[in-house]
């Protein structure tokens, strides 16, 4: 068996990119973002707008953090929080994701209270069939009351009801992938680390785990999940979901209820949200793939804007070239991106033009 490869380098690219950070501070170098905030501990993934045009950061290294201006406070002491979804003035929903505990969060005014506990689920129930494992790293909130959570490591997405009630709507289905790309990567027949010897002898296609990062309800209501999509991280295969928020214990491209979107080719997809006219921005943590980040040989980010009919979009860069983007957010016109995301003492959120 593959080692790790699920919840390790599903978001193991914490380590890789910290690996290039020489690549991805050469992509600073001639900035196309103005920055808001470096304010933050880091690892930041989650991005969201609050009621009265604040931002709000998941700092999985300090807690959900408000931004006023450049002036970044802490609001929960919740580190390992992955995604943050503002309800109100005062409240909100927070996932975290640990060693010894994945869970769904409530926040209000200083107190915090677990809701659902999501690693106990997997555990128990263990949708996709492939081993238990748990990293819920993104949320979503409808106005019905229902959170959907997209579970990295678990391969699916979740539902949590207003009672704390937990479900799974939908299995993301591995694909095969070759894997000669990989091996070049690595430096095979020969690699210099010796770590990455077992890549030589791999077959020349394996399945890889769809890793689902993101998962946002889109202008029709429907949900669309994407995947960074695990090792050995081809280019391009990156894949878009989209789901009927009624499916419950559906597989996806095999039942009904959950179709595949034609977007054109997407490369470790890390996070997505829609804006007030339905524009789909997509965050591609590297054009490259995470795999080619830990290599040094990082292409850099981007962010895509779709524009979404059904399960056909018609996407193009809103920008490029982005030093470890992990999330985004929209307010109104302003596109909002964190950058060296995953770079202690570097990650910052950004403006872009």
């Amino acid at each position: 068996m593959l080692p790790c490869f699920r919840r390790c380098l599903a978001l193991g690219v914490i380590g890789v990119a910290v690996l290039a950070l020489s690549t991805s501070i050469a992509a600073a170098d001639s900035p196309t973002w103005t920055t808001v905030s470096t304010n933050f501990q880091s690892p930041l993934f989650g991005l969201a707008v609050a009621p009265g045009h604040r931002l709000m950061v998941a700092d999985s290294g300090a807690g959900p953090t408000e931004l006023r201006g450049s002036s970044a406070s802490v609001v929960a002491n919740l580190p390992g929080v992955t995604d943050i979804a503002p309800i109100g003035r005062g409240d909100m929903l927070a996932t975290v994701s640990g060693e010894t505990e994945q869970a769904l969060y409530r926040l209000s005014r200083g107190h915090q209270s677990k809701v659902a506990d999501l690693g106990a689920f997997e555990r128990q129930f263990d949708p996709a069939g492939d081993g238990p494992d748990s990293n819920p790293f993104d949320l979503a909130r409808t106005n019905g009351g229902n959170t959907f959570v997209a579970d990295a490591a678990g391969n699916d997405i979740l539902v949590v009801n207003n009672k704390g009630q937990i479900d799974w709507v939908a299995v993301l289905p591995k694909q095969d992938l070759p894997t000669q790309a990989a091996k070049e990567l690595a430096g095979c027949p020969n690699p210099s680390d010796p770590e990455l010897a077992f890549v030589c002898d791999l077959p020349d296609t394996i399945p890889a785990d769809p890793v689902p990062t993101t998962v946002a309800i889109g202008p029709d209501g429907s949900l669309y999940a994407g995947e960074l999509t695990g090792f050995p991280a081809v280019p391009g295969t990156s894949r878009i979901w989209r789901i009927d928020p009624n499916a419950r214990h559906v597989v996806c491209g095999t039942d009904p209820g959950c179709s595949l979107v034609n977007t054109g080719p997407m490369t470790s997809i890390i996070d997505m949200n829609f804006g007030p006219d339905g524009t789909a921005y997509v965050v591609e943590l590297d054009e490259a793939s995470w795999i080619a980040v830990g290599n040094g040989l990082g292409a850099g980010g981007t962010v895509d804007a779709c524009k979404v009919n059904g399960t056909t979009w018609t996407c193009s860069e809103r920008a490029a070239g982005l030093p470890i983007p992990t999330a985004v957010a929209i307010d109104g016109s302003s596109v909002y991106v964190t950058l060296l995301s995953l770079v202690p003492g570097q990650a910052q959120v950004a403006l872009l033009p």
